[in-house]
């Protein structure tokens, strides 16, 4: 898995490879859209949806998983089959992709290109952007990269040092399937139950874990650790709210608190809510947090191979 991580803050998922074949996470989210679309029928009761919910979770983390399993089973052992694990986990890692994105939104936001920067948020965040000025935009991409530091690099990394191959291609199902169908929409009340459930058990340690990354990566981390235990559990999501709530300790601003979608606003808490709203400077110290929190995770990594000799 270090190695994996170390391939993707490289290279991150080239675009001609992309192109060529796509990526797995495309791949589960066809397979899950197919389920979606074939299973989860309007005119059938709140119950039967969440069935047929529990099934297609059940379904799409059992293939993800087996397929892994299958093909770990046929990797040789020794450094050949070190490499090709790494090199096959590493598309389920999402660090570069990560750090690309929210500098996608900080470079315009910092020239004070606002429709630049409000186009490129667009892409990581689902509230309405032609309603965000400038510390709007640095609010929303600040909380993308915290909440998906987790979700992207942390949690994967957890399952995948836990359970291998397998353990980390289940969790990108999870993780998929939660963002496609755990909404709390007319659509997926009942459907997505199970798939939001799941992904809030797997994620349950690695968030916290990521707070505490953020916490120990910047200058002040009695301050990130305080805020972070004071109002995580204010966040509407079990789990979202710790990196989130770290990340706004650690920088000195605040973060979540109301926002609104295409089609509702939506009245959320603060973090650290008596901090300043982030500016584009801070989007930039917010990048070099994520970095520093993303070695030091290597560094953990390492030193439990060292002491375990699993690799």
């Amino acid at each position: 898995m270090l190695i994996a991580l170390m391939l993707d803050g490289a290279l991150g998922w080239p675009h001609g490879l992309y192109a060529r074949i796509g990526h797995p996470v495309t791949w589960l989210g066809a397979l899950i859209g197919a389920g979606d679309r074939r299973l989860n029928r309007e005119k059938a009761g709140d119950l039967s949806r969440r069935i047929t919910g529990v099934v297609l979770a059940g379904a799409v983390i059992a293939l993800a998983a087996g397929m892994a399993l299958a093909i770990s089973r046929l990797l040789p052992g020794g450094r050949a089959g070190l490499i090709l694990t790494a090199i096959l986990a590493w598309p389920l890692v999402a660090a570069r992709s990560l750090h690309d994105h929210v500098t996608a939104v900080a470079r315009p936001l910092a020239a004070g290109d606002l429709a630049g920067a409000r186009k490129a948020v667009s892409m990581i965040v689902g509230r309405n952007p032609t309603l965000l000025d400038g510390a709007g935009i640095a609010r929303a991409a600040a909380e993308s990269l915290a909440e998906n530091a987790s979700d992207g690099i942390v949690a994967p990394l957890f399952w995948g040092m836990l359970l291998g191959l397998p353990g980390i291609a289940a969790y990108k199902a999870i993780n998929t399937m939660d963002s496609m169908i755990g909404h709390r929409t007319p659509r997926h009340e009942a459907f997505g139950w199970a798939a939001a459930r799941i992904d809030d058990v797997a994620n349950l340690v690695p968030a916290r874990l990521t707070g505490l990354l953020f916490a120990l990566a910047s200058a002040r981390p009695a301050t990130a650790l305080t805020i972070m235990l004071r109002d995580a559990r204010s966040h509407r999501s079990p789990n979202a709210g710790w990196p989130e709530a770290a990340f706004a300790g650690a920088l000195g601003i605040r973060l979540s608190g109301p926002r609104t979608y295409a089609d509702r606003i939506a009245q959320e808490p603060w973090l650290n809510g008596d901090a300043p709203d982030p500016q584009p400077g801070d989007l930039a110290r917010g990048l070099a947090l994520y970095r520093r929190a993303m070695v030091m995770l290597a560094a953990i990594m390492a030193l439990i191979v060292l002491m375990t000799g699993r690799p």
